[in-house]
């Protein structure tokens, strides 16, 4: 079984590759398919049951994504940006549109707001099918620590007082109408202008999205004794007045000092758990009082958690002087 969900996710990667690159003819489900040596009917099969969606409308859906980014952001004509995602005419393009995300090409272009984008799936997880099936291979690079400013920016975001832990979040998150993991993810994939996207302005999933904890009296207490609220989001210029979707918070952080404890590129695969518990070391042996600074448990500050496999894994927490 691992075998079949690191093949849906090699085929899931090749599908947002063909489609960055205009490669119509190599995302067909016959050749996909064919690339491991399955029928159609098989695959189609362990697609959907693992993916949870079939081959055909995921395919679709994630070409309406990207569809999306290029009515927002550029001035190509509807129709250009119709052939160019797959579409045979601008009525078929504005017909599938409309039946994904209830508004057209035309009226979004017009006034653009907070969709549910198709997110980039990730079917092989180390953590989630079983840390039995990883290597767990040290990674080669040490824990990088270090104190930054971070400017003042806005935060957009949802938040529990009750979660522990990334899945543990979304769980409890899924039994609240509309804040599901795939909706949140696919609303703020539809965000402009986020912060930690490193300028690549694509649609992957996660793509400038973070968790985060937010200093807070209500907030469960975390195993360094502070009262936290576990939130997911992304970070904004400190001028977005674009929109809000009216399940989200968007709150304004003022420019403070912070502690990162970063780990550089790794192998999510082979090395996801050991770069975890090599971070973690890191944060529990720092000597604080030698450092000059104290972490702020001030009410309002934000932990910042990044995970990137390809380029970083680093926890960005608040401190202060003293």
């Amino acid at each position: 079984m691992t075998q079949w969900y690191r093949f849906v996710q090699d085929s899931i990667t090749e599908i947002d590759r063909c489609i960055r690159q205009k490669q119509d003819e190599r995302m067909t489900l016959e050749r996909i398919a064919g690339q491991a040596g399955y029928s159609v009917f098989w695959f189609s099969r362990k697609f959907r049951e693992i993916a949870g969606i079939s081959f055909r409308d995921y395919l679709r859906f994630r070409r309406l994504a990207f569809a999306v980014q290029e009515i927002r952001d550029t001035d190509k004509s509807l129709l250009d940006i119709a052939v160019d995602y797959g579409f045979s005419s601008h009525e078929a393009f504005t017909h599938a549109f409309r039946k994904a995300y209830g508004i057209t090409p035309s009226q979004y272009r017009k006034t653009p707001c907070p969709l549910v984008l198709r997110t980039l799936l990730r079917p092989f997880d180390c953590y989630m099918i079983g840390k039995e099936h990883t290597d767990m291979t040290e990674a080669a690079n040490t824990v990088k620590t270090y104190f930054i400013t971070l400017p003042a920016h806005k935060f957009l975001h949802i938040r529990n007082l009750e979660s522990i832990g990334y899945f543990d979040f979304w769980e409890k998150q899924s039994h609240i109408p509309g804040q599901d993991c795939e909706t949140i993810c696919g609303l703020l994939d539809s965000i402009p202008d986020k912060l930690d996207d490193m300028g690549t302005g694509d649609l992957s999933s996660g793509s400038g999205q973070l968790m985060a904890w937010q200093n807070d009296a209500a907030g469960r207490i975390c195993s360094w004794g502070i009262p936290l609220a576990e939130c997911y989001g992304v970070r904004l210029p400190v001028d977005y007045d674009g929109p809000v979707p009216q399940q989200m918070l968007l709150v304004d952080v003022p420019e403070g000092e912070y502690i990162v404890f970063e780990h550089g590129p790794f192998d999510y695969e082979t090395q996801a758990v050991a770069v975890e518990a090599k971070i973690e070391q890191a944060m529990k042996n720092f000597d604080y009082n030698a450092s000059g600074y104290q972490l702020d448990t001030a009410p309002g500050r934000f932990f910042y958690y990044y995970h990137n496999p390809a380029h970083a894994f680093k926890y960005v927490r608040p401190v202060r002087r003293g």
